[in-house]
């Protein structure tokens, strides 16, 4: 046998099972050939097992009586198979491209905080071709209004203490709780949870088309993008579904704020912020939320593909698929670390959305308002809110998760 070291290999596949039927019959039979000398008779009959196989998945290839290792499987050159050839064969065999790996976590996870800065997910060719597309979608938008009005409170009181909260009247969790039951009653908690659910079909399907179009632009003649050319693209997708639903986030932060009985409903609240503050009060804080789009989305990126990719090579030595845990680990550790980039510019959009609304509020610009609150708060000043902000990741991740399966069960939505 030309070079093959067969006999330092696992008798296992790549599912780790002994019992597999073609592994192990192969292993068999290959052992019984290599532990006696090599009769023309005992490689033909290994070779007559193994010939329909190698018609079917180009495996194998002979030279009179000898075995030659496919080019696919003996990568060094060395005309022997170790275990890593063998088990990366196993692994990415059959795949054409790097993009059919990531397939195993692209969809494993729907990660929705209610910020909705990341970047856009993907699908391939033949998910469009079968529609199974849409249907993702619509699970993850239905996931993401489950996770949203699930943690509505959470939202509307980091938004309170965004906009209220200050060093002299220190309003904390249960403080700023307490001020808004006590003023609206348990209701009020889900103020503004409307329009955040309402926004979110809009917001996804703009941005996954927007994703489209801009990856085709960069791409050219390539096959696939790079990481960075993703974030990219990712980035301006963002910015351009924020550019068309930015009123909605205007509407969002005053129907939060609303005290009981100020506006009747979607429709008044918006027909007074025409009437008193024209058309320009609707994109009022959209400069600071288009460029938080940048650090939330490139940190978010590179922190969970960094996790995960440290994840696999350390701990995860025989299969491609990291494992929902450790995805929802790395997802809701990169989510985080990309609040915390983005928070100051975060917080200084909702005080613009929300100084109209304010009796006697000083009208500030971006950078005017970055500087009175370094001036009068330091940098603390600019991470008001972000405890509950924090509080509302894991069980917003959770629910989104299981409603995301869920509903993929559903609609019937496939994996490979």
């Amino acid at each position: 046998m030309a070079g093959w070291t067969w006999k330092s290999l696992p008798n296992t596949c790549r599912s780790g099972n002994s019992a597999c039927c073609f592994c192990s019959t192969v292993w068999t039979r290959i052992r019984m050939v290599t532990s006696m000398s090599l009769r023309s008779s005992r490689v033909s009959e290994l070779w007559a097992f193994l010939s329909p196989w190698n018609r079917q998945r180009k495996f194998y290839t002979a030279s009179g009586t000898d075995f030659v290792p496919p080019l696919s499987m003996d990568r060094d050159g060395t005309m022997t198979i170790d275990w890593q050839e063998w088990r990366d064969h196993f692994l990415l065999h059959s795949l054409e491209n790097v993009e059919d790996v990531l397939y195993f976590w692209k969809h494993s996870t729907v990660l929705d905080i209610g910020e909705c800065l990341t970047v856009p997910d993907e699908f391939s060719e033949q998910e469009k071709l079968t529609g199974m597309w849409w249907k993702q979608l619509v699970a993850g938008a239905v996931a993401g209004a489950v996770s949203r009005t699930g943690t509505a409170p959470l939202d509307r009181l980091k938004v309170f203490m965004q906009v209220h909260a200050s060093k002299t009247n220190r309003l904390n969790i249960l403080g700023g709780l307490r001020n808004m039951i006590q003023e609206g009653g348990m209701r009020s908690l889900w103020r503004g949870n409307g329009i955040n659910v309402l926004k979110i079909a809009p917001e996804s399907a703009i941005k996954f088309m927007a994703y489209e179009q801009i990856k085709w632009a960069i791409r050219g003649q390539q096959e696939t993008l790079h990481v960075q050319e993703r974030f990219v693209a990712g980035s301006l997708a963002g910015a351009t579904a924020q550019t068309i639903i930015y009123p909605m986030e205007v509407l969002k932060t005053r129907l939060t704020l609303r005290r009981t009985g100020q506006y009747k409903g979607l429709l008044d609240c918006a027909w007074q912020i025409m009437e008193r503050e024209g058309p320009r009060a609707f994109y009022r804080g959209y400069l600071p939320n288009v460029l938080g789009i940048i650090p939330y989305a490139g940190i978010d990126l590179a922190v969970y593909e960094t996790l995960k990719n440290r994840w696999l090579q350390q701990y995860s030595h025989d299969s491609a698929d990291p494992g929902i845990l450790v995805l929802l680990a790395c997802g809701t550790i990169s989510s985080t670390c990309g609040q915390i980039a983005s928070y100051p510019l975060a917080l200084v959009r909702t005080r613009m959305q929300a100084q109209a609304s304010i009796e006697g509020a000083p009208q500030f610009s971006m950078l005017g308002l970055l500087r009175h609150i370094l001036s009068q708060e330091g940098i603390p000043g600019l991470y008001r809110g972000i405890a509950p902000n924090f509080m509302k990741v894991i069980p917003a991740v959770s629910i989104s998760y299981v409603v995301y399966e869920n509903m993929k069960q559903a609609l019937g939505v496939t994996s490979r």
